[in-house]
């Protein structure tokens, strides 16, 4: 079985194919372009590489976030179009969840922190227990405080990669001192290798069942700017009509 998988929830846009359990390629691109502009193009040079089409391709593997709004939009509208022609099953999966796939069996606390903005980070906390990733801390938007709260109350080691862990690496270490690990800048982002496999796990286990691209939805944690703003402005012309 050969998936397709892609993350866009980051500046990164990363796409791979995998068969099975083997990686037949990956495409990772870490710059300041847009996604509507790097995104498919990369996907076409890959399957071309691999002398693929879509076609041959069985299921999608998608980020669904958190994470970059635009970017994940880009992401799940792309998977959904290339889905629609050929009826393509779309596996989403949660994108801090992929990353800690980048740590795979790794034996300390796995903390995946993406810049929120507004003073948060998008985050969870995870950890390896006999082979399998369990959720120690469910994926939410959270002040750098909070989620140093959250992990004081282990001693245990915990290795963080992310977008974030450079803006707030500084909290972090005066918080949790020598517990602290920094993942290596080449597995501090987004992979989609780490997707595909994630969809995989999920799928063979019967955790996570294949959907129609009908019902793929983003999950974005929060409302976005746009929507907070218009929301003020309904409740200030409330106030004022009062």
């Amino acid at each position: 079985m050969k998936m397709l998988a892609i993350d866009t929830s980051s500046l990164v846009a990363t796409v791979a194919v995998m068969s099975g359990e083997k990686l037949l390629g990956e495409y990772t691109i870490n710059s300041p372009m847009t996604h509507s502009q790097k995104l498919m193009p990369i996907i076409e040079e890959l399957l071309s590489t691999l002398d693929l089409s879509m076609k041959d391709i069985d299921i999608i593997g998608v980020s669904r976030g958190p994470g970059s709004f635009t970017g994940i939009r880009i992401g799940i509208s792309t998977a959904k179009g290339l889905a629609h022609p050929r009826n393509i099953p779309i596996m989403g999966v949660s994108s801090l969840e992929a990353m800690s796939y980048n740590l795979l069996y790794c034996s300390h606390i796995i903390c995946p922190i993406m810049d929120a903005r507004r003073n948060q980070v998008y985050t969870g906390i995870y950890k390896w227990v006999d082979h399998k990733l369990e959720t120690i801390l469910y994926e939410a938007p959270l002040s750098i405080t909070e989620l140093m709260d959250n992990l004081k109350k282990s001693e245990e080691k915990v290795i963080f990669l992310g977008d974030g862990v450079e803006k707030y690496k500084d909290e972090i270490i005066d918080a949790l001192g020598d517990r602290v690990v920094f993942a290596p800048k080449y597995i501090n982002m987004q992979r989609a290798s780490s997707v595909a496999q994630l969809a995989f796990d999920k799928m063979f286990k019967e955790e996570l069942k294949p959907k129609s691209y009908h019902d793929i939805t983003p999950v974005y944690l929060r409302k976005s700017e746009a929507e907070r703003q218009y929301q003020e402005r309904l409740k200030r012309c409330s106030e004022i009509n009062e």
